[in-house]
């Protein structure tokens, strides 16, 4: 038996109907009315744009980033419209959207974002624990917003001895699980703030039983004992420059050492961490120089527990973060162009709206994971966004008391083709750049003289 077309009350007002059903499965309606309610944010009059519909569309830029924003209205009302009595329905204008945008304002994506987005691995997701823990990661990313004014203001911008760059940028600080992975906290800064500033501020959302990683430009002394606090442990790498002090050799060559705060009068008042070192080389030169020597910092201090070489393999877990950026940026976003966002308040709601479809994308393909019994790893993000928007318009069509039947496909059509298995392979980290015969653009030809007749009337045929 096939699929039966959803009935529409003739009553019904096409704003209200207009919901998008398969996201509404992670991001519910209830939890976006709440937060709305929360932030103190409502509309006086209901139009053919209301804001509860105005955040599924800022989630809905980023899962059709190659749209204008009108287009993205067409997209996700596609199901609905064909449905609907009034064939000739006239959607919602870009500047409606524009209206309701910015009377949304960043605060409600931002504590929608918090609400929403939370570690999903359980028990049965594979790859997801390491010795019972949680592997988690910190990492940062810079994203390129539009050349205007304001945002230039707000984020800023690079300066080099060649001149300032020709995009203000915005740095930002993620916090992932590894084995999904689901961006779970984020924070945002102007580009010249440090990554440091933004790991410390994302440990407000470590908790109990996590194995939290990072790489050695975001070693701190606070940034271990913080993750300390909330009963959690760290595996990270260690910077050069840092001299832990040596308190024991144990049996696996790994040593036991107290690692101290930058600040001089802290030290001076005994505040100390205890860690462990581990130090190792790769004797493979495909992989990494041979004589280079690597040292990682844990505070997971049992070598009998915690073997050596499995906590130098479980570090590589970190880069799951590096694979979770890059599907945002050059899968999802489209990191080729800028944000869409020309004022800083829509830049942030739109980073939050990115992040959202992405948790959302990502718990789908964790649930279709779940459901196959392999890896969340085995699973193509690409595939899973293009199955995504396939769906949208179906479930709108589809008759309410068949919709957890076509969920349950959409969830094996996610799994239906899984990836093989990772091939042992490395690539240099090099990039491919040319430079540009044009002229730098400068402050003058912002403000370039503009015709004040059409080209016909300026020829003079000689």
């Amino acid at each position: 038996m096939g699929y039966r077309i959803r009935e529409i009350n003739a009553e019904s007002n096409f704003c209200q109907e207009l919901r998008i059903e398969m996201i509404e499965r992670v991001l519910p309606t209830t939890d976006i009315a709440q937060v709305l309610a929360d932030e103190g944010v409502k509309a006086q009059r209901v139009r053919k744009l209301d804001l509860l519909l105005t955040v599924f569309v800022i989630v809905g830029m980023n899962i059709y980033p190659y749209l204008s924003i009108g287009h993205v209205i067409q997209k996700l009302a596609r199901g609905l419209r064909f449905i609907w009595p009034d064939a000739d329905y006239d959607m919602p204008k870009d500047s409606a959207l524009s209206y309701r945008r910015y009377q949304l304002g960043a605060p409600v994506m931002a504590r929608l974002f918090r609400h929403l987005c939370r570690p999903i691995a359980t028990a049965k997701t594979k790859g997801a624990f390491c010795f019972g823990l949680r592997t988690m990661a910190i990492d940062g990313t810079t994203e390129t917003v539009p050349d205007t004014s304001a945002n230039a203001a707000v984020f800023g911008r690079h300066h080099t001895d060649r001149g300032e760059a020709a995009f203000p940028q915005i740095q930002c600080v993620y916090l992932a699980e590894c084995g999904t992975h689901a961006i779970v906290d984020a924070g945002f800064w102007p580009i010249h703030t440090s990554e440091r500033v933004g790991g410390h501020r994302l440990l407000r959302s470590v908790t109990a039983d996590m194995l939290v990683m990072w790489d050695r430009g975001f070693h701190e002394y606070d940034m271990v004992v913080g993750v300390r606090q909330r009963q959690s442990h760290v595996l990270s790498r260690l910077p050069a420059h840092v001299k832990p002090e040596h308190v024991q050799t144990l049996p696996d060559g790994s040593w036991l050492a107290y690692i101290y705060p930058s600040d001089y009068h802290r030290r001076k008042q005994g505040e100390r961490c205890l860690v462990r070192i581990i130090e190792y080389r790769v004797t493979d030169p495909a992989l990494a120089d041979p004589d280079e020597k690597h040292r990682l910092l844990t505070t997971l201090l049992d070598a009998d527990m915690y073997p050596a070489l499995d906590l130098i393999c479980a570090y590589h877990e970190r880069w799951e973060i590096e694979m979770a950026i890059d599907e945002i940026d050059t899968h999802q976003r489209l990191s080729a162009k800028t944000l869409r966002s020309l004022k800083p308040v829509g830049v942030i709601q739109e980073l939050y709206g990115l992040l959202i479809a992405h948790f959302i994308i990502r718990s789908l393909m964790h649930e279709a994971a779940l459901l196959a019994d392999i890896d969340p790893d085995r699973l193509s993000f690409v595939h899973a966004v293009e199955v995504i928007k396939d769906a949208i318009p179906e479930f709108q069509m589809v008759a309410e008391d068949q919709r957890d039947q076509l969920y349950q496909r959409l969830l094996r059509d996610i799994a239906q083709r899984p990836l093989p298995e990772r091939r042992n392979r490395v690539n240099p980290r090099v990039v491919k750049q040319k430079m540009s015969n044009f002229l730098r653009k400068r402050q003058k030809h912002y403000q370039w003289p503009q015709p004040e007749i059409s080209f016909r009337e300026a020829v003079a045929v000689i």
